[in-house]
């Protein structure tokens, strides 16, 4: 209830103070722009434009003031179009002709007057109907004895219902007619602030909105390029601390085979053994580093095999939860598993934890990964630290990620990746 009345509050507010914001704005943006492209065949017009603009800026500043209460949320700000730095300052002045968002401020003053006009009209009106209905049998009795007629026309109604012409009768009436009209006042309020606000909305924000959402896809990309170099980089030094040296010794020990062969066979028998001991090994070793890039599990079984065969084989006992509808987009799924397998790897190296979870959940337009332990905490994402690349793997996929874990423990992170 509290909340109710406090948006009721908001949107009386909004609709009654528009008017005075966008009356000024429609004859300056109107008045100011006529005037400029009227006269712009003779130069003068150009820097009248340039200076209407200039001050549309600030009009709708005034309109965008409100609009997060109205609409519940929080709104991009507006990113007006700059000159060069080194450019001269008539031309940072008139750069305001080109700008997309100016002449949508003047577009907006125009549009947004007659909703305003209405919206002031019906906030008052509804106001004074409700109050003046509901506060009837304290003052009309003063009013009555003030003029000589003493009627105001509910005795019509009165009579009409067979309730008589009493002043009791006409404040029943009045007072149901108020509890009505007290009882649409906030959705017919709030129809018309949510009317007039996303009509600022739609020309006031929507362009820099569409550049925060670009600023969003760069950051996504970069992320992504950071994680699969990372990725690359890690496997490179993998392949070459582990495999690539194990094999330049499997090449030795094989050619100490042939030289053994013909003098000493038994030596050369204990030789050929170590070298297929050395060769396993190195299948073991590539087969680990292949989960690193595309586990055969996860392609072929999907998140939930896959998470449970990360679980059996961390070193750290594992708790999961899963609850998961199917298969998912491939990038959504290797983003899962390899973050849940980044922070076990965390846990077993960092955390001197002896129990770790991982649940999984399906939230309809995202899936929800969250992973914690009882170890000593302190974990954090910084350049060098086990985490370092959870960031950019959630990042790169448009995810959104948290982690809480103070000094002692115990460590949580939670990790949010859309699947729509």
């Amino acid at each position: 209830m509290r909340k109710t009345l406090r948006q009721l509050g908001v949107d009386t507010g909004y609709l009654l103070s528009m008017l005075f914001i966008a009356l000024p704005s429609f004859i300056i943006g109107v008045v100011g722009t006529a005037l400029g492209v009227g006269t712009a065949v003779i130069w003068i017009g150009v820097p009248i434009a340039a200076a209407t603009l200039f001050a549309m800026r600030g009009m709708s500043a005034a309109g965008r003031a409100m609009l997060p209460a109205v609409l519940r949320r929080e709104l991009p700000r507006p990113r007006y179009k700059r000159a060069p730095a080194e450019a001269s300052g008539l031309r940072r002045f008139l750069t305001i002709l080109t700008d997309g968002q100016s002449w949508l401020n003047v577009l907006w003053a125009v549009a947004v007057l007659p909703i305003a006009v209405a919206g002031f009209a019906i906030a008052v009106a509804w106001w004074a109907a409700t109050l003046g209905a509901l506060l009837y049998p304290g003052y009309m009795w003063i009013i009555e004895l003030a003029t000589s007629d003493g009627t105001d026309g509910l005795e019509y109604a009165t009579r009409w219902l067979g309730w008589g012409d009493s002043y009791l009768a006409r404040s029943v009436v009045a007072v149901t007619g108020g509890v009505i009209m007290a009882l649409t006042l906030v959705p017919v309020l709030r129809g018309m602030a949510l009317a007039q606000a996303f009509v600022g909305k739609g020309m006031l924000t929507s362009i820099s909105g569409l550049h925060e959402r670009i600023d969003q896809l760069e950051e996504s990309r970069d992320a992504a390029t950071s994680a699969e170099a990372d990725a690359l980089r890690r496997i490179e030094r993998d392949i070459h601390d582990g495999p690539q040296q194990r094999l330049v010794g499997l090449g030795m020990e094989l050619s100490r085979v042939k030289r053994q062969l013909a003098t000493n066979p038994e030596a050369a028998q204990e030789t050929l053994e170590a070298a297929i001991a050395q060769t396993r090994e190195t299948i073991d070793e590539l087969r680990s580093l292949s989960r690193g890039i595309a586990p055969p599990i996860l392609t072929d079984r999907g998140l939930d095999a896959a998470l449970a065969a990360l679980a059996a084989r961390s070193l750290v006992p594992v708790e999961l939860e899963t609850n998961l509808d199917g298969r998912y987009r491939a990038s959504v799924e290797s983003t899962v598993y390899f973050v849940t397998a980044e922070c076990l790897t965390n846990i077993a190296k960092h955390s001197q934890a002896t129990k770790a979870t991982v649940a999984v959940e399906d939230w309809g337009d995202r899936l929800v990964l969250s992973v914690g332990d009882n170890g000593v905490g302190g974990a954090h994402v910084s350049k060098g630290h086990g985490l370092s690349g959870l960031a950019d793997r959630v990042k790169a996929v448009e995810g959104q990620w948290t982690i809480d874990s103070p000094d002692g423990g115990p460590t949580v992170i939670v990790v949010e990746v859309p699947c729509t």
